[in-house]
């Protein structure tokens, strides 16, 4: 499996609410169309503790996505670069409300 970890700030007059419920929307879209296989909860970062040492990313934010393999991941980038339906919208929106995003991919199927 893959999952995209996305981190971000929200733009500073965005609601998470809001974001929240595009997210919600856009992963079940995607979900349908065979794009994902789910997503985590939106998840709030926590860095008042030794153990959250990323001294270089202040990001508050978290969403990951699961990939069943490359190939499913690859299909779901290109359906979103077309901006094919469904799912498009919802991405935009949400894109559109984030700021300082970083965006890394990480392979649980091939670790060897």
């Amino acid at each position: 499996m893959i999952h995209l970890h996305s981190i971000f700030d929200l733009a500073p007059t965005e609601d998470i609410a809001r974001f929240c419920a595009d997210h919600d929307a856009f992963v079940a879209d995607m979900q349908a169309a065979g794009l994902v296989e789910g997503a985590a909860p939106l998840a709030r970062r926590v860095d008042n503790t030794p153990m959250d040492t990323d001294t270089l990313r202040r990001q508050r934010w978290l969403s990951v996505l699961h990939f069943r393999d490359r190939a499913q991941m690859d299909r779901a980038y290109a359906h979103i670069a077309r901006q094919d339906s469904p799912g498009p919208a919802n991405h935009r929106s949400m894109y559109a409300r984030i700021v300082n995003g970083v965006f890394q991919c990480w392979d649980f199927n091939d670790v060897d």
